[in-house]
């Protein structure tokens, strides 16, 4: 229970306590996990694994306990931020970038790690040792390289595929495309029935705050899994008729439609302890920033 706790305490400060000041009294969070089925218990062991992790820092206030996103922790978010609510592929420049490694035995677990790494970050595995991605993902490969301390076991390109075959055939020997696919239609089908539901629910009065908050966390949680496994790869490179798209356009129009009152009913949790007007100015759940991008 402990990791689906933890994973579902990224979600929430994900996408609602990072735009509060990335600051959170664990009563509330108790409160609000518990929505989805996890004890204090579980959130108390989840919280201090992520603190031991270097997610959270702990801060005592009086005799509460107070959890603080990291700077590693907010510059995560950040990142799976602009990935999860970028609508539309971008441009390619027509370059890979290449890394390549001889990591030792001995350092096996950082090899292990390097590569979830590498995957989250939408590199794709071509052979044994080596990864490549056509996205600007240059100052992320020195971020992993100097955090790893790899220097000497690494070499990282940038350039161009002359052949003999076509780029695309790149992206079909590196990364699973199909069965990303069919993930996709998965969660269009199952997602389009829930979203006429929850429209024709809300338009009679019929759901509430906190129903709200449960459904706009739960459609996060499902569609953030596609950070692990879905690259972003530009436009040029992906198949025609790409499920991404369309399940782009579903998660955004269903979460314009909880935004507003699953805020509301996390509002009424947080503010028992903090000031709801410390909100970033610039968020509105219903027209999230990171939208504008279409």
């Amino acid at each position: 229970m402990s990791a689906n706790t933890q994973s579902m305490i990224f979600t929430i400060y994900g996408d609602y306590i990072r735009h509060y000041g990335n600051q959170i009294w664990v009563g509330s969070l108790i409160r609000l996990v518990k929505e989805f089925g996890h004890n204090e218990q579980a959130v108390r062991v989840a919280v201090s694994r992520m603190v031991k992790q270097g997610w959270l820092v702990s801060e005592k206030q009086g005799n509460k306990s107070f959890y603080s996103l990291t700077p590693r922790g907010v510059e995560r978010m950040e990142e799976a931020a602009r990935r999860i609510y970028r609508s539309t592929p971008h441009d390619w420049d027509g370059k890979w970038r290449t890394l390549m490694y001889t990591i030792p035995e001995d350092k096996r677990q950082i090899r292990d790690e390097l590569r979830k790494e590498l995957t989250w970050s939408g590199f794709g595995n071509l052979s044994n040792g080596v990864w490549i991605s056509p996205n600007p993902l240059e100052k992320e490969a020195e971020r992993l390289i100097a955090s790893y301390e790899i220097e000497e076991y690494v070499d990282f390109f940038v350039g161009e595929y002359h052949g003999p075959k076509q780029d695309q055939s790149l992206v079909e020997r590196a990364f699973p495309l199909e069965e990303l696919q069919e993930r996709y239609e998965t969660f269009i089908t199952d997602y389009s029935r829930q979203y006429i539901v929850h429209q024709s629910q809300l338009q009679l009065g019929e759901m509430t705050d906190e129903q709200c908050f449960v459904e706009r966390t739960m459609l996060v949680h499902e569609y953030r899994k596609f950070l692990f496994t879905d690259p972003g790869l530009p436009q040029e490179l992906l198949p025609d008729a790409w499920s991404g798209h369309h399940a782009a356009l579903l998660f955004e129009q269903y979460y314009r439609l909880l935004a507003q009152p699953a805020s509301r009913f996390f509002e009424s949790i947080f503010e028992e302890t903090h000031d709801v007007s410390q909100r970033s100015a610039s968020y509105d759940a219903a027209e999230h920033p990171l939208f504008a991008e279409r």
